[in-house]
């Protein structure tokens, strides 16, 4: 099987001998970009492609930190907050009361 080359300490909490990589590439995007650095990025890309990854931060996962938004368009100069599915659901966003 093949597999990106991560620090284990990015997934402490799973067996990643067992992880099926591309089914969890949601769960892989996020993790890494709340937590990695360049090089990090650098290898999400070169496993995904450049497409999947800023298809799947810009409009499939659901939840990401207000940090880590922000370290995404660092990442990423291509996407726009306005148009992130996570940036447009978060929970602090103020709501109109009707």
């Amino acid at each position: 099987m093949v597999k990106p080359k991560f620090e284990t300490h990015f997934f402490w909490d799973t067996d990643t001998d067992k992880l099926d990589w591309q089914k969890a590439y949601k769960s892989v995007i996020a993790r890494i970009v709340e937590r990695g650095g360049q090089d990090e990025i650098d290898e999400l890309v070169r496993f995904y492609g450049n497409e999947k990854v800023i298809r799947a931060i810009r409009d499939e996962i659901h939840f990401l930190p207000n940090y880590a938004i922000d370290r995404a368009i660092i990442f990423f100069p291509v996407l726009k907050k306005e148009e992130m599915y996570c940036y447009l659901n978060r929970k602090d966003k103020p709501y109109h009361w009707i």
